[in-house]
């Protein structure tokens, strides 16, 4: 029996381990395509660019919280993610926002800047998203950061799909629309967060740690 309990023991910590190696890269990888994409956006002039940029800073941050608590009880992981939910209701706001004074400013983007920029945010987002799938179905800590990721890789197609209707249309219309499908994207996600977290908060005591979900892959 105590080797039994020994051995559950070095895998809920082999996994913590593994989790942190995961979430550090992610949170690594999505700073630095939060500052290129901010430059990409200023010179290209596109809403959709920036939209982007800001939710994967927002991003960043929700994988250094989910860093954090790595590990941690049930509780401490559920309200970290009713944090993450609003973090992306955040950056619904900010697409919302910018919609609005796009809306007064119909400039056409650049839409050679904001394809290649748009191609290196899609796939960026891509590795983040492989890198945490193998725990899409774990805690609500890993399963969230994963939604944050998939938005991401979603966001990535709408962008190219975008600079190249940009291309084809010489118009701005097609950035507009795209930051519109985000909106509905995040605020989506946000609610799906929200709600899972809010389930995990009333049965979560303190003090208990969260299990291995059978459903994590190894790594």
């Amino acid at each position: 029996m105590s080797d039994y309990c020994c051995s559950d023991m070095v895998d809920v910590t082999n996994l913590a381990s593994r989790q942190r190696r995961v979430l550090a890269w992610v949170f690594g990888i999505n700073l630095a395509t939060f500052a290129g994409m901010v430059a990409a956006s200023v010179l290209s002039g596109s809403s959709a660019l920036l939209s982007g940029a800001l939710d994967n800073f927002g991003d960043a941050l929700t994988y250094a919280l989910s860093l954090a608590v790595v590990g941690a009880s049930v509780r401490a992981k559920a309200r970290v993610a009713l944090l993450k939910g609003f973090l992306i209701l955040a950056a619904a706001l900010v697409v919302a926002v910018q919609i609005a004074w796009r809306l007064t400013d119909f400039e056409a983007p650049v839409a050679t800047t904001m394809s290649v920029a748009a191609v290196i945010n899609l796939a960026a987002n891509g590795v983040c998203l492989l890198l945490l799938s193998p725990y899409r179905n774990g805690d609500v800590n890993l399963s969230s950061s994963w939604e944050c990721s998939r938005n991401d890789v979603i966001e990535g197609f709408g962008v190219i799909a975008a600079a190249v209707a940009v291309a084809v249309f010489q118009s701005a219309w097609p950035d507009i629309i795209v930051a519109l499908v985000l909106l509905v994207v995040f605020v989506r996600s946000a609610i799906r967060v929200l709600r899972n977290a809010s389930r995990e908060l009333p049965r979560a005591t303190p003090n208990t740690v969260a299990a291995q979900s059978p459903n994590v892959s190894r790594t």
